[in-house]
């Protein structure tokens, strides 16, 4: 497992202390062609290539470009065990998205609100892929509780 954070300041709770950014070593200026800046040869290659599962917390604070980025380049990365992780959506890898969509919206420099929203990850391909799971129950709060 793999537990990456869009920001620098929920990261800080992870035993790996990484970014999205930093982990995957994904470009400061997105566009459609953008693949993060990997090679077969790195030790991140390798160890994205050994886990089953990736945790990226914070998702919604994400650029779609972002998500598309680094779907562009798991895809490339595990082609060379799977020869159909081309056609798999982020080369096969499970990937949990975690974070609170109506918290905060992510920042789009001088964008209007259309431009927040284009940015986000529903106009994404990836999200028709997407299944959204709603915690309704606050786990942490009921063994606080019951611990008293």
């Amino acid at each position: 497992m793999l537990v990456v954070a869009s920001l620098g300041i929920a990261s800080l709770l992870l035993l790996s202390d990484r970014t999205t950014h930093a982990r995957f070593k994904i470009p400061i200026d997105l566009h459609d062609e953008s693949t993060c800046n990997i090679t077969q040869q790195m030790k991140v290659a390798k160890l994205v290539c050994k886990v089953d599962l990736i945790i990226w917390d914070e998702a919604p604070m994400m650029h779609h470009q972002a998500f598309e980025v680094v779907d562009r380049t798991l895809c490339d990365l595990m082609q060379l065990d799977d020869a159909q992780a081309t056609e798999k959506i982020f080369g096969g890898k499970i990937v949990v998205l975690g974070g609170d969509r109506q918290q905060i919206l992510l920042v789009v420099f001088k964008g209007r609100r259309e431009d927040i929203v284009g940015a986000s990850l529903p106009p994404s391909h990836l999200w028709q892929h997407v299944t959204i799971l709603c915690f309704r129950i606050n786990m942490q709060v009921m063994t606080t509780n019951s611990k008293e």
